[in-house]
C-alpha cells in the first residue's frame, strides 16, 4: 500500500515545562505539519508512506527530512530548494490558560513552489491514495494548481483521494477558501473535518450545536454529514467531535459517515498533553483502517482511539502502534501500568 501525503513540514519550538515564550531562555525542537504528520502516523502502522514537500538545501532541510526517515516515513519525492523552512512558536496551555501559535513561515520553500516541481505522474504511480488539507493551498500562488494537478492526476490513476479540510484563519479568509475549495471537492473521496471546517470551507453550518453545554447534537452531525455526501458524492466522512471543558481537559469522540448511516465511536475524557496533531492522527487512522477493510463501526473506534492517545504525546507526531490503538479501542481505558 502505497499512500502519498503533500504539503509543508516545519520547524516547531516550544519552551518546555508550559512556561510561556517570554519567560523561557530555551526552546524544544521538533518538526510538524498536518500532512507531514498523517505520513509519520501511517509509517508506523506498517503502510509504505511518502511524504512530499519542497525543503532548503540547508542543515534544517536535512534535519526535517531525517526527522521523517526517523519514523519510516519515505522521502523519495521532497524537492530542495528555496531559502528557508516554516518555523511556528507554540505556547502550550494548561488548565483555563489556551495554547497559542506563533507562525514564522512566509516565503517558505514550499511557499514559493511552482507547478514543475512536482512530477505527479512519477510522484503517484502505484499509489493507492493520496491526502492533502485546506492548509497547503493558501500557503503560495502557485499552490493551488499544484494541488489540483495532483488531484487530476490522482483520479486519472484511480488512486482514493482524502482531504481534511482544516480551515486556517490565519492564512485565508472563508470567502477565499470556499473559492478554492469547492471546486476541489470532486476529486475527494474521504472528506475530514469537523464542525468550523464544514461551515467555513463548504460553507454549510452544523445547526443546533451548543458545545458549551458538554452535549453534542448526533443528528446534526448525521444530518450535516448526509446532506455534504450527497451533495458532493463522497464516500466516507469522518468528523471529530471535540468538547473543551479547558486546555487540559477535553472530550474526544469522532463519527464516520458511510453508506448513508452515521457511526459515532467511544466518547474519551481526555487530560491533554499536546493537542497538537490529533486530528492528523485521525485522518491517518481512518485512512489505514479503509485500506485495511475495516467496517464502519471499526473504522471510527480505531480512529478515536488513535487520536484520543496523540493528545497524551509531546511534538506533533504520534508515537503509537496498532496494538496500542487497537487496545484502548477495545475498552482497556485504565492506563495501568504494564509490565
Amino acid at each position: 500500500m502505497k499512500v502519498v501525503t503533500f504539503g509543508e513540514i516545519m520547524l516547531r519550538l516550544n519552551p518546555p515545562a508550559y512556561k510561556r515564550i517570554f519567560q523561557t531562555d530555551v526552546f524544544e525542537v521538533t518538526y510538524g505539519g498536518a500532512e507531514a504528520n498523517v505520513a509519520a502516523f501511517l509509517a508506523q502502522m506498517g503502510v509504505d508512506a511518502y511524504f512530499v514537500t519542497k525543503l532548503p538545501p540547508n542543515p534544517l532541510g536535512d534535519a526535517a527530512i531525517g526527522f521523517l526517515r526517523k519514523f519510516g516515513v519515505k522521502t523519495d519525492f521532497i524537492v530542495r530548494g528555496g531559502e528557508r523552512i516554516g518555523i511556528y512558536f507554540l505556547e502550550i496551555g494548561a488548565s483555563q490558560r489556551a495554547s497559542k501559535v506563533v507562525y514564522d513561515r512566509a516565503h517558505s520553500a514550499i511557499s514559493e513552489s511552482k507547478r514543475s516541481d512536482f512530477d505527479w505522474e512519477k510522484i503517484l504511480d502505484g499509489a493507492s491514495w493520496f491526502h492533502f488539507s485546506g492548509i497547503t493551498p493558501p500557503l503560495g500562488k502557485e499552490l493551488p494548481d499544484i494541488v489540483r494537478d495532483a488531484l487530476e492526476t490522482a483520479k486519472k490513476k484511480g488512486v482514493t483521494v482524502s482531504c481534511d479540510l482544516n480551515y486556517r484563519a490565519r492564512l485565508w479568509s472563508k470567502e477565499e477558501a470556499q473559492k478554492v475549495m469547492v471546486p476541489l471537492m470532486e476529486f475527494v473521496d474521504v472528506l475530514i473535518a469537523n464542525e468550523e471546517d464544514i461551515e467555513k470551507v463548504l460553507g454549510i453550518p452544523v445547526e443546533g450545536l451548543d458545545l458549551k453545554t458538554g452535549k453534542l447534537n448526533r443528528e446534526a452531525y448525521a444530518k450535516v454529514a448526509g446532506e455534504i455526501a450527497k451533495r458532493y458524492g463522497f464516500k466516507t466522512i469522518g468528523i471529530t467531535l471535540r468538547e473543551s471543558v479547558s486546555a487540559t481537559v477535553n472530550y474526544w469522540s469522532v463519527m464516520v459517515y458511510e453508506n448513508d448511516a452515521p457511526y459515532f465511536s467511544t466518547r474519551y475524557e481526555v487530560h491533554v498533553v499536546d493537542r497538537v496533531g490529533a486530528g492528523d492522527s485521525f485522518a491517518g487512522a481512518l485512512i489505514y483502517g479503509t485500506l485495511k477493510g475495516f467496517d464502519p463501526q471499526k473504522k471510527a473506534e480505531f480512529a478515536a482511539a488513535a487520536s484520543c492517545l496523540k493528545h497524551t504525546i509531546p511534538g506533533d507526531f504520534a508515537v503509537l502502534s496498532v496494538d496500542e490503538i487497537e487496545k484502548l479501542a477495545s475498552g482497556a481505558t485504565s492506563g495501568r501500568v504494564e509490565r
